[in-house]
């Protein structure tokens, strides 16, 4: 992962806290509820090989990388790397332009 200097990271238990605090009218038990359903239902729909859009925000999908021959960095014996499927997140244009004029949209 690529770190922004001077960028901040958020945990899930710190997205479900700040969302309870925007939503007082919610349970903090609820809020953690349907984090954690959205989380879920995004990782089943990856897991079955479908795209997951959120219109304004991105796209999650799963890309194939093929089998290769690799290396093994300390020895430089040459080692079978299996196919993986892994998760991909492509930023949506909204949120894209957000990033880039500095615009927090609260």
């Amino acid at each position: 992962m690529l770190a922004v200097p001077g960028a901040k990271q958020m945990i899930k238990s710190e997205l479900v806290m700040r969302l309870a605090e925007r939503y007082p009218h919610l349970y903090h038990r609820d809020v953690e509820r349907i984090v954690s359903t959205v989380l879920d239902e995004i990782a089943a729909a990856l897991a079955g090989g479908d795209r997951v859009e959120l219109r304004g925000f991105g796209a999650f999908s799963v890309k194939v990388r093929p089998a290769r021959q690799g290396r093994n960095p300390r020895t430089g014996e040459a080692v079978a790397v299996d196919e993986k499927r892994v998760p991909f997140f492509r930023t949506g244009k909204e949120l894209r332009e957000r990033l880039n004029n500095g615009s927090t949209g609260e």
